[in-house]
């Protein structure tokens, strides 16, 4: 490469961004339309959302929308170090940024840098517009599909902007052809522009990235283990067979099948009265695919990480809550056997020697070495990361997501970001990651990535390889068991990989040929003559019903209450043209009129107030109190497939809601279905029936006995439950708060830790 020469612009400083022709060339496409840009990862996607920023910041504020409050803290640091612009001008949000000040803050930035989530929800709020933005930047735009915050955004953007501009930028979209169509109308976009390693413009800038398939065998005692899982797998697909649910001809089933008959027997569930087949269908089905997960680790991951889960299998039979397809599968004589079999195997997995092995050669012939070691399971990953501890030179390190489960504690963003600095600066030259550190993150170039297994996305197979070769010449080390499915997951990756280049390149063509059809106001884009005739058609029409709305054009209200906000609801009411009013509510989620309050409740939800005691009847109680015209909408299917409530119970709960409270029940498919229902009600009752709306609900106030239990749950790591024995023993809330450690630890459920935290928070100096 000859000497490096840098953009010069008067919005960018000297010196600070390096020029390359395809990058301009990228900007330049997607400055004349909405553009889709898919870049390889390490080659300047965020350089190119910059310059196309550069040149509509003269127009208006610019959104950069980014998935992750580590995405968006990265994205502000780059902008901030090249812009020319006052950096108090470059604002971040994130969920951590008070709501109270977002609004001065948009107003006064002329860059914004946010995870989607904060801006879905000001808008909603009604708390920011996007009038004034000149163009919005959808970072991992992949991600704009069914929900997500990215595509509300975009339909809000074309309706409140006059001259939208949207960039989309990724590394890879994806190979099927509705995948990308449904990203490319989400976000308006009329245009793909695409550049891979082999275009000659980024030839220059791409360093060698060497791919290797290492084929490993499976142990001859993990192949017995299988063989008896195998048997047990067998066994339960007979018993689906012989139940009607699977076909004669049919000897197995991929997850794929698995998943849709489950969903299948499911739907089945909700009528009136289901066969008593069904549920022994899904029980079964239970098993089959917790044996399809235990084969799957067997083959992939080694005797190690097996025996985890079987140990968890074995919490998940003994515990009271557990499933009944847990305790039948681990009851089993085989699985019995494939236990004990297993207790026997030396745990020695080939995989993870290979592992060592290449880490270890990695860091012995280059000492500076960073290198990413890329696994799909968390069990494996504490594993590998033990592994290569006892390997000398080498200093690994787990990075996860951020989820808790099964006492496996997941890592904060904080924690995250401080391991990747870590990584950095050397004190970690091993990174050993699942699927947290394929997309986005900031991570140095790195010399070795290695692959425990293939994954059969192509999206993250192409976003694991592209963590090397960015700087200088990489290597990529694909571990695969022979005869198992990492070898149909990697030619999965790569069939779909070849596809996805040839799929960009036909929706770009028909992108095109749409856009001039468009420009030609031909038969492609209805012209507005055209929408203006069918709508005068549409009033003409005799029968009066068929129209929608009022001639005023009259857009209902819906008070909707703040918590709600994490639901699409809200969102699909605004898309049906309801007037959505956030409010914090005391009684209810929905008000639609002066007399109509409406209490939504998922069927999760639902079932959660039985289960831990929450005051369900406390809420329809004020719901009924309140509005004249209660209801209760209960969302989402298998109301009645729970094994922890019978059936009876719940319909128990149901009949003293609609009788002893008054409050009427409807079913709800789901959030759109909700919103349908909402929006009905709010027009029957706002137009037809010509009811006001206001907001007049209080919550019934709380006994003595409620506001002294809140009192003491209130403190940390107490519940309701603990409060309530602590009350119970001794007899008020100053004899709990007077109670020495040790009189609190006779108390049940209160043990050393409990206490500790009640005598912090009671007798530690207030340092306000």
């Amino acid at each position: 490469m000859s000497d490096v020469q840098y953009i010069s612009h008067p919005l960018i400083k000297p010196d600070t961004v390096e020029q390359r022709l395809y990058q301009l060339s990228l900007a330049g496409e997607a400055l004349k339309r909405s553009t889709l840009v898919v870049l390889p990862t390490g080659l300047g996607k965020t350089v190119v959302a910059l310059l196309v920023m550069v040149s509509r910041l003269p127009r208006g504020k610019v959104l950069v929308l980014s998935p992750t409050k580590p995405l968006v803290e990265q994205h502000a640091s780059f902008f901030k170090s090249t812009l020319t612009i006052l950096p108090e001008t470059i604002v971040l949000f994130t969920g951590s940024t008070p709501p109270q000040k977002r609004s001065s803050m948009w107003e006064s930035a002329q860059v914004v840098v946010s995870t989607p989530q904060v801006i879905e929800n000001d808008l909603l709020g009604k708390k920011i517009t996007l009038e004034d933005v000149s163009c919005i930047i959808f970072d991992e735009a992949h991600r704009a599909t069914g929900d997500y915050s990215y595509v509300y955004i975009a339909e809000k953007y074309a309706r409140q902007n006059k001259e939208p501009l949207v960039l989309g930028i990724t590394a890879s979209p994806g190979s099927r052809q509705e995948k990308i169509q449904e990203v490319c109308a989400a976000l308006r976009i009329s245009s793909v522009e695409m550049r891979t390693d082999s275009d000659p413009d980024v030839r220059p800038y791409i360093f060698d990235k060497d791919i290797e398939w290492r084929y490993v065998s499976v142990p001859i005692e993990i192949k017995g283990l299988k063989q008896l899982m195998d048997s047990i797998l067998t066994d339960r697909l007979n018993k689906l067979r012989e139940l009607g649910f699977i076909s004669p001809y049919q000897t197995k089933l991929s997850k794929r099948e698995m998943l849709d008959l489950q969903a299948r027997l499911q739907s089945q569930l909700r009528s009136s009265s289901p066969d008593q087949k069904v549920y022994k269908g899904i029980s079964i089905l239970a098993e089959i695919l917790k044996l399809s997960h235990a084969i799957e680790i067997s083959d992939t991951q080694g005797a190690s990480a097996l025996s985890k889960y079987f140990e968890r299998l074995e919490s998940e039979a003994r515990s009271q809550n557990g499933s009944k397809a847990a305790k039948r599968l681990m009851e089993d004589l085989n699985m019995r056997r494939a236990v004990h079999h297993l207790a026997g195997c030396n745990g020695d997995n080939p995989k993870l020697n290979a592992v060592k092995e290449l880490v270890e050669k990695q860091v012995h012939e280059s000492p500076q070495s960073r290198i990413i070691v890329f696994t799909n399971y968390r069990d494996t990953a504490e594993l590998v990361t033990g592994a290569l501890k006892e390997v000398d030179g080498v200093k690994p390190v787990r990075f996860v997501g951020q989820a808790s489960k099964s006492g496996d504690t997941g890592l904060t963003q904080k924690q995250q970001v401080d391991i990747i600095q870590r990584f950095k600066d050397g004190e970690y030259n091993t990174l050993v990651a699942t699927s947290v550190a394929e997309e986005g993150l900031d991570i140095p170039a790195t010399d070795l990535v290695v692959f425990f297994e293939p994954i059969p996305s192509e999206i993250r197979s192409i976003q694991r390889k592209g963590r090397t070769g960015r700087k200088h010449a990489g290597r990529v080390v694909i571990l695969m068991a022979k005869g198992s499915k990492d070898e149909a997951y990697h030619w999965s990756s790569s069939r779909k990989e070849k596809t996805m280049l040839r799929t960009m390149k036909n929706i770009n063509s028909e992108l095109e040929l749409k856009s001039k059809i468009k420009e030609a106001g031909g038969a492609g884009e209805p012209s507005q003559q055209t929408e203006d005739d069918g709508q005068k058609k549409l009033l003409d029409f005799p029968d009066k019903k068929m129209q929608v709305l009022e001639p005023e054009n009259i857009s209902p209200k819906v008070y909707v209450d703040q918590r709600e906000i994490r639901s699409p609801v809200a969102r699909e009411l605004e898309k049906l043209g309801m007037e959505v009013e956030l409010r914090t509510l005391e009684v209810g989620d929905y008000v639609v009129s002066d007399r109509a309050g409406i209490e939504r409740k998922t069927v999760d939800d639902f079932l959660g107030t039985l289960m831990d005691g929450r005051d369900l009847f406390g809420q329809i109680s004020d719901l009924a109190r309140t509005f004249e015209r209660p209801l209760l909408i209960i969302e989402g299917e298998g109301l009645y497939t729970t094994r922890q409530i019978h059936p009876n119970a719940i319909r128990g709960v149901l009949s003293s809601i609609a009788i002893d409270f008054g409050v009427p029940i409807i079913f709800s498919k789901d959030e759109e279905d909700t919103a349908a229902l909402i929006s009905v009600i709010a027009k029957r009752e706002q137009i037809d029936n010509k009811t006001g709306i206001s907001l007049h609900g209080r919550k019934t106030a709380p006994t003595l006995k409620e506001q002294q239990e809140y009192m003491i749950s209130s403190i940390p790591e107490i519940g309701p439950v603990v409060a309530k024995n602590l009350l119970r023993h001794f007899g008020s809330v100053e004899k709990v708060m007077l109670a020495s450690r040790e009189e609190l630890m006779k108390v049940g459920l209160v043990g050393p830790k409990t206490a500790d935290r009640i005598k912090e928070v009671v007798s530690g100096e207030y340092k306000g």
